[in-house]
């Protein structure tokens, strides 16, 4: 396939709403979307989409969702990246992937977010492939502490630039998305990647995130195909 994105965001929404359609507890969903992130990575790889960025956990949903649910969250991504830390036969080395994450991500607890650490060490010199995971990430309060930050270190407000500002992001070496699909049935950005996705072509997809099947995530890349960028012009 030809103009496939050069950079793909995904917003993986409707585990709780799957896991409660068959009345089970929030958490088993997330089991099922995590399961779904490696095998839609085997989708892009195929493709030959390179770079892809997940919003796996907004700053909102740290601050509203039961302690309970939580902890399970916390639970998988801890089986997950020790699997990458300990398991060379993880698709992670196999496919030479480097892990990036952003987000406040010292709101998280210490023991992940020291396996998130160490993940990250340990893929950093993987070229093949690029996943960005976005965790107790808000698109405002990102673009907030960059300008707090730049206000710091800048006497001149006048010198300021969009390039000066787009360093001082969390995403800082990141690629803007090309695509972002958002599953589930909603239709908005919810505080995800509001600077970098100011040119973003959207796609959204009724199937709640663990019932994505690969025909309609490849009409979606397709169909991305098959637009004409114009970049605000």
């Amino acid at each position: 396939m030809k103009n496939v994105p050069r950079s793909l965001a995904v917003i993986p929404d409707g585990n709780r709403r799957c896991a409660k359609r068959l009345m089970l507890q929030p958490w088993k969903g997330h089991e099922w979307g995590a399961k779904k992130l490696e095998e839609v990575f085997g989708w892009c790889r195929e493709l030959g989409i390179k770079d892809l960025t997940f919003y796996t956990l907004s700053l909102e949903n740290l601050e509203s969702r039961p302690k309970t649910e939580l902890n399970h969250l916390y639970d998988i991504a801890r089986k997950e990246f020790k699997r990458v830390n300990t398991d060379r036969s993880h698709f992670v080395h196999r496919d030479k992937v480097r892990l990036y994450f952003f987000g406040d991500l010292e709101k998280l607890p210490k023991d992940l977010q020291e396996e998130m650490r160490k993940a990250q060490e340990m893929t950093r010199s993987y070229s093949r492939f690029r996943i960005n995971y976005a965790v107790a990430y808000g698109g405002r309060q990102e673009i907030v502490g960059a300008c707090r930050k730049l206000a710091a270190e800048c006497s001149d407000p006048n010198s300021i630039s969009e390039e000066m500002l787009r360093h001082s992001l969390q995403t800082n070496g990141s690629l803007d998305p090309d695509l972002i699909i958002r599953t589930g049935g909603e239709k908005r950005l919810s505080n995800f990647l509001l600077f970098q996705s100011a040119y973003s072509e959207l796609s959204f997809i009724d199937s709640f995130w663990p019932d994505l099947t690969k025909e309609q995530f490849v009409a979606a890349i397709k169909d991305f195909a098959n637009r004409k960028r114009r970049f605000g012009k």
